[in-house]
């Protein structure tokens, strides 16, 4: 069977055209930019440490109040607008050389880039049947990770040049490739307004959604696999196994090549609140055996054992990346009121700058520190909150985080358009 990597034509296209866009600069970015910081800017890693933390705790904050801006003046306004702000603050990097500019700088980065996410989620909520969102995303999901593959590949060109000037390119490529995916996203058509608040119905009713909240935490532990792929299984491989230590690179691409492959076929079969915490659950479970064989490469294995045995490790983490993917975005969507997909689908984001800011001390003192016992304890952390998944779900449908089926994403009642 073909790989699937683009979606059907029309607007699931548009948006991965956009998706790419940004994504070729973003993986350039992410290659470049702790090198860019210290050599160019002028900054230590403790600084940057410290910035890049408070940015990202502020944008978590303001991935809500920007989600219920993209439901009253419309999804593709505020995607373009907040694209335009991520550029700007990507474009500003170019001129700062202060620690003050530099924080102020990624704060706007952090904040736009937890918006757009949020209004993204809204405008393919009014634009893609609730049948076909889950796929839709998957496709997403795949486009991401080429785009992230090309653009780490220009940045790696960048690194070999190793100059000011090749820097300089990298950061100009990103804060451009976020001025195309705002011309991008203005070819899609207009997304309807969300209806007016009701009387007596809150600004953010997401914050008073107690369910929805829940399962927001449990997909933030879940989420804890991403500083585990960057930063504790490198950790891992080169302190505590003998493997040679270009297999970090080897497990990434790995990772990013299975997404980019597989994510549209892993995603085919769910469709709905049950199918959904099935695989949730079933991506806790492949989760533990994957932690459990990551902690049997330290046993002093072999060289080409070991090898073997993390790349074993590696490819469960991705199956169990994939399922809890698919899983998670449908059950967003599902548990979001019609009118407030914006406010909820940036809540639920909320899970990401959270994983990305507390996981890196946490998996390292579980795994770095603790060893063997920390993996097993990783993967019962994982396997805890993947179980919990389903009662949850089922409380938000019995408390009526949805008012009734027809109100769920499905049917939007808008009163104007966006222009």
């Amino acid at each position: 069977m073909p790989l699937q990597i683009l979606p059907p034509a029309g607007a699931p296209r548009v948006l991965a055209a956009a998706q790419l866009s940004n994504s070729l600069g973003d993986g350039a970015y992410y290659v470049t930019s702790a090198l860019y910081f210290t050599r160019v800017i002028g900054l230590s890693p403790t600084q940057i440490g410290l910035a890049l933390t408070v940015a990202w705790a502020i944008g978590s904050v303001t991935g809500v109040p920007l989600g219920a801006l993209a439901d009253r003046k419309g999804p593709r306004g505020t995607a373009v607008l907040l694209a335009l702000a991520t550029g700007a603050s990507v474009a500003s990097f170019l001129f700062i050389r202060s620690f003050v500019a530099f924080l102020l700088a990624a704060c706007l980065y952090a904040v736009a880039q937890c918006g757009l996410a949020a209004a993204r989620q809204a405008l393919l909520a009014g634009l893609v049947t609730p049948a076909e969102r889950t796929g839709a995303l998957a496709h997403l999901q795949s486009t991401l990770n080429a785009g992230l593959a090309v653009g780490a590949a220009i940045g790696g060109i960048a690194l070999n040049y190793d100059t000011h000037e090749a820097y300089l390119a990298v950061f100009a490529l990103d804060a451009a490739s976020f001025l195309l995916c705002a011309l991008v996203l203005l070819r899609l058509p207009a997304v309807p307004r969300s209806a007016a608040r009701g009387k007596g119905e809150p600004r953010l009713a997401v914050l008073r959604d107690r369910p929805y909240a829940v399962i927001t935490a449990l997909n933030a532990v879940l989420l804890l696999r991403m500083p585990l792929l960057s930063l504790a299984i490198p950790l891992w491989v080169v302190d505590r196994t003998d493997a040679p230590s270009w297999l970090v690179s080897a497990l990434f691409v790995l990772n990013t090549l299975a997404v980019m492959a597989f994510q549209v076929r892993m995603a085919r079969d769910v469709d709905g609140p049950r199918t959904a915490t099935r695989a949730v659950r079933r991506s806790g479970l492949v989760m533990l055996a994957s932690c459990a064989v990551f902690a049997l490469s330290a046993a002093g294995l072999p060289v080409w054992t070991t090898v073997a045995v993390l790349v074993a490790g590696a490819v469960l983490q991705v199956i169990a990346e994939m399922q809890q993917s698919a899983g998670s975005w449908q059950i967003s969507f599902d548990l979001a009121p019609a009118h407030q997909v914006g406010q909820y689908q940036g809540f639920f984001g909320t899970g990401v700058p959270v994983a990305r800011t507390l996981g890196p001390l946490l998996l390292t003192s579980l795994l770095v520190v603790w060893g063997v016992p920390g993996w097993l304890l990783l993967g019962g952390i994982f396997l805890g909150a993947s179980l919990a998944m389903g009662p949850a779900v089922r409380w938000a449908e019995r408390a009526g985080s949805v008012a009734d089926a027809g109100q769920r994403i499905e049917s939007p009642r808008p009163l104007a358009s966006e222009g």
